[in-house]
C-alpha cells in the first residue's frame, strides 16, 4: 500500500493529522501514543467541518493558558523524544522531521542546529503535529509516501517576529529540490512543519498516477478560502510505481549476459529479460529490458552502463498487477518441497512449486522431476 498527499491548497501539521484520522487513524491511538511523550497541558479534539463542499476532520491541539509560547530547542525536543516510551519508528520518524526543520531553521538564522529555537514550531501544539503525524505513519506503515507538487504564494505573513515574506524563509529552504506551483489564493498554504512532513517522508513528488485507491481522508485548515476548498487530501492506495529500463547490444561476448542477469536481480530488479532485436544497418542484437521499483533505477542503469558495451539506456513508467502469494511447504512421497500458491482475493490462480527443491529431490530420489511436480500438486489439491 502506498500513500499520496494531495496538497491543492498546501499542508500543515494540523492537516495532515486530519486527514489521516479521516482516513482511519483512530483518535484513541493518537492520544495513547501521544500520553508516552512527557508533554503536557495540552488536550486534543476532532471536529468534523465542511470548506466549501468538502467535508473533513478539522484536528485541534487545545493548549492551556501559559503553555503556547514556550520555546524550546531542537536539542530539548531530541532528548524529550528520545527519553519517551514511543516505539523506535515513532521515535526515528518524529526525530528526522525535527532535524530536516532544524537545518532550515539554522540556515536561515546562521545558527547551530542544536542551538535552533523554534519560534514557529517550538510550542506544544506543534510537537503534538510532528510526533502526532509520525505515529500516524507508523500506524498505516505504508510501503512508500508521495505528494503532489506544491502551491506557494507571493506576500507577506506576520509572525512573532515581524513581517516575513512567503514561502517562510524556512520553508523555502525545506522545499529545495521540491517541484512548485503557484497558489490558487494569495496565503501561507505550506507551513514549514508541513514542508518538513513531505520532505521527510515523500519518496516524490509528482502526479498522482499507478494506484488503485483504497482510502480517502480529508483534513481541513482553519480558515476557510474562497477560491478553493481548504483542504488536505490523503490518499490510500494499492500500487507501486515501475520502470522498464531497456538497452540494445550488438557487439558484445554473450557470456558477459549471464553475470549481467545475476547481477541486476541481486540488486533488486524484479525481472531481466533478454530479447532478440534487429538494430540499425540490420544487424542483428539483443534488447537489455529490466523491470525494477524507481527507487532503483540510478542503480540498476549504472550496472547496465557498467557491465555491458551499451553507450546509453532508455526508461519508462509501468504499472502492474500482481497476485498475493504465499510459500507453504508440502510433503510428498519424496520429501519436502516448498510450493508458492498465488490468489486473487479468495482464488488459487496458480500453484507452483520451487524447482529447486524439486530438482535437488528429483537427484537424491532418482526419479524423474516431473514426477516430483506431479506429486506436489497433488499434496496441494490442484490436478
Amino acid at each position: 500500500m502506498i500513500g499520496y498527499f494531495d496538497c491543492y491548497s498546501g499542508i500543515a501539521g494540523d492537516m495532515v493529522i486530519g486527514a489521516m484520522l479521516d482516513a482511519g487513524l483512530p483518535l484513541a491511538h493518537l492520544k495513547r501514543e501521544l500520553g508516552k511523550l512527557k508533554l503536557h497541558g495540552y488536550s486534543l479534539s476532532q471536529k468534523i467541518e465542511h470548506r466549501g463542499m468538502i467535508g473533513g476532520v478539522n484536528f485541534q491541539v487545545n493548549i492551556k493558558h501559559g503553555h503556547h509560547h514556550h520555546h524550546v530547542s531542537f536539542k530539548e525536543i531530541r532528548g524529550l523524544i528520545k527519553s519517551s516510551k514511543l516505539n523506535n519508528n515513532v521515535k526515528k520518524i518524529s526525530l528526522c522531521i525535527f532535524e530536516t526543520l532544524a537545518k532550515a531553521e539554522a540556515h536561515v538564522h546562521r545558527r547551530t542546529v542544536d542551538s535552533v529555537h523554534f519560534h514557529e514550531v517550538g510550542a506544544v501544539d506543534s510537537i503534538v503535529d510532528i510526533v502526532g503525524s509520525a505515529i500516524g505513519f507508523d500506524y498505516f506503515n505504508l510501503d512508500a509516501i508521495y505528494s503532489s507538487p506544491l502551491p506557494v504564494a507571493r506576500g507577506f505573513v506576520r509572525c512573532e517576529h515581524g513581517c516575513i515574506p512567503i514561502p517562510a524563509p524556512a520553508t523555502l529552504e525545506i522545499l529545495k529540490g521540491v517541484p512548485l506551483v503557484k497558489a490558487p489564493v494569495k496565503a501561507e498554504l505550506v507551513t514549514p512543519t508541513g514542508a518538513a512532513i513531505l520532505k521527510t517522508m515523500v519518496k516524490e513528488f509528482c502526479e498522482p498516477a499507478y494506484m488503485t485507491v483504497k482510502k480517502t481522508g480529508y483534513g481541513l485548515g482553519d480558515k476557510d478560502f474562497a477560491e478553493v476548498p481548504n483542504a488536505l487530501r490523503f490518499i490510500i492506495a494499492e500500487g507501486e510505481k515501475m520502470v522498464v529500463i531497456e538497452a540494445n547490444i550488438d557487439d558484445m561476448n554473450p557470456q558477459i549476459y549471464d553475470y549481467l542477469i545475476e547481477r541486476l536481480m541481486e540488486n533488486g530488479a524484479a525481472d531481466v529479460t533478454i530479447r532478440p532485436v534487429l538494430m540499425k544497418k540490420h544487424r542483428p542484437g539483443q534488447m537489455v529490458q529490466v523491470l525494477a521499483r524507481d527507487s532503483l533505477k540510478d542503480k540498476l542503469i549504472k550496472i547496465i552502463l557498467s557491465e555491458t558495451t551499451s553507450i546509453g539506456t532508455r526508461y519508462y513508467y509501468v504499472s502492474r498487477q500482481i497476485l498475493d502469494r504465499e510459500i507453504k511447504s508440502v510433503k510428498t512421497k519424496f520429501g519436502t518441497v516448498r510450493v508458492k500458491i498465488s490468489r486473487l482475493g479468495n482464488d488459487i490462480l496458480n500453484v507452483s512449486p520451487e524447482y529447486e527443491d524439486c530438482k535437488k529431490l528429483a537427484k537424491a530420489k532418482k526419479v524423474a522431476l516431473k514426477d516430483i511436480f506431479s506429486a506436489c500438486l497433488l499434496r496441494s489439491g490442484v490436478r
